[in-house]
């Protein structure tokens, strides 16, 4: 049956029943969530420059941080700090061993 006002026309849906084997997963939805890949970044310090001292920097320039070597550093998923942890090498490339899982 369609219904129609001013503008729009509605008309139900003929949709097709899935089997059942079709139409769950072992875990159910909450699989496709805890399989999603989610960006993790990992902020080592910061500071505040000049632009007169930004642009001379060159390749080989070293800018000195606001963090003393052994503080932990902050993690962020999607811009929001959630975790400390401190800077490892695993393998030959930099790693971070959690700290502390923040409460928000």
């Amino acid at each position: 049956m369609a219904e129609q006002t001013e503008s729009t026309v509605a008309e139900e849906p003929v949709l097709t029943e899935l089997p059942a084997a079709a139409a769950s997963t072992d875990g159910g939805p909450i699989d496709i969530l805890l399989e999603t890949a989610m960006p993790v970044s990992v902020r080592v310090g910061e500071i505040d420059v000049p632009v007169k001292q930004l642009l001379q920097w060159t390749p080989g320039s070293v800018i000195p941080l606001n963090k003393p070597l052994g503080e932990p550093v902050d993690l962020y998923l999607r811009g929001v700090r959630f975790a400390t942890g401190y800077l490892v090498v695993v393998n030959g490339q930099v790693g971070v061993r959690i700290k502390e899982i923040l409460n928000r």
